[in-house]
């Protein structure tokens, strides 16, 4: 499942850029290929904005790319501002590509199966989990002391999960007056976990997982997760799930996020009114 995952939002994201630039152009001497850049211009612009905005979560603003469609295709078959009748090409790229492609992200790539990790719960005690630092030392969870919040994020090429990183960095003072060690973690490399360790220039824990062992351990693993291609700038094909853990100094878990969206992400303020009564 994970691999037609891969596969689809790497073709769905070429998609709609070739198909907004050719109904570009197209529109210059036919104004009824309009109708198909609304269909798939939305579309671009929201990952755009996702990839350079600082997104970690974007909630209801993707509803942009089903609802372009819809009215595009309603104009379309209406004849609004047409020379002539919409063209089978047409059609594919708004329906096809822009209401398939924008509702298949919504309602089956971004979503997740159901995660209900019995040993993440609130309650459990976190097993010892040994890491890897940048440098290549090795990190416990035994020699650590006070509360953690350990985030697993997919890796340096996930936007949502960057933001996610950045509002944590940006709240590390509250944070670190509760007496929290910030500890993100994933099974990218040393050298993409070191260069983002120095992107942000915090004292936090910037982990790796190597080959998944920890993640495998706590069952939050996404084999095959990384969209297709990304394998060409050093990534593996295996990821983790997007999760955050919070456990007391006694590593007994207050708080668990198994988000089910990796559209949607916990926000720092969650995480203080956790660790306000953590000891």
């Amino acid at each position: 499942m994970n691999r037609l995952k891969s596969l689809f939002i790497s073709a769905y994201l070429t998609l709609i850029t070739l198909g907004s630039a050719r109904a570009i152009w197209m529109s210059i001497s036919e104004p009824g290929w309009s109708w198909v850049v609304l269909a798939l211009l939305p579309a671009v612009l929201f990952f755009v904005w996702v990839f350079l905005g600082n997104v970690a979560r974007t909630g209801k603003k993707s509803a942009v790319m089903w609802i372009a469609p819809v009215i595009s295709m309603v104009a379309m078959a209406g004849g609004v501002g047409m020379e002539r009748t919409a063209d089978i090409e047409q059609w594919f790229w708004a329906v096809c590509v822009g209401l398939g492609g924008g509702l298949t992200y919504i309602l089956w790539y971004s979503r997740f199966a159901e995660r209900k990790v019995s040993h993440l719960e609130v309650g459990a005690t976190l097993p010892v989990l040994e890491f890897e630092a940048a440098d290549g030392s090795s990190v416990s969870i035994a020699d650590l002391s006070g509360p953690l919040l350990l985030m697993f994020y997919r890796g340096n090429w996930c936007p949502l999960c960057m933001a996610q990183i950045k509002e944590i960095a940006a709240s590390y003072q509250t944070l670190a007056e509760k007496g929290v060690q910030l500890m993100m973690i994933s099974p990218q490399s040393h050298k993409n976990t070191a260069a983002l360790a120095k992107r942000f220039d915090v004292p936090m824990h910037f982990l790796i997982d190597n080959n998944l062992r920890v993640a495998k351990q706590l069952n939050i693993e996404a084999l095959s997760g990384l969209p297709a291609g990304l394998e060409w700038l050093g990534y593996d094909s295996d990821t983790v799930l997007p999760t955050v853990i919070i456990t007391d100094a006694n590593r007994k878990i207050l708080y668990a996020d198994q988000t089910a969206n990796y559209r949607i992400r916990p926000e720092p303020d969650d995480f203080l009114k956790v660790l306000a009564g953590a000891r």
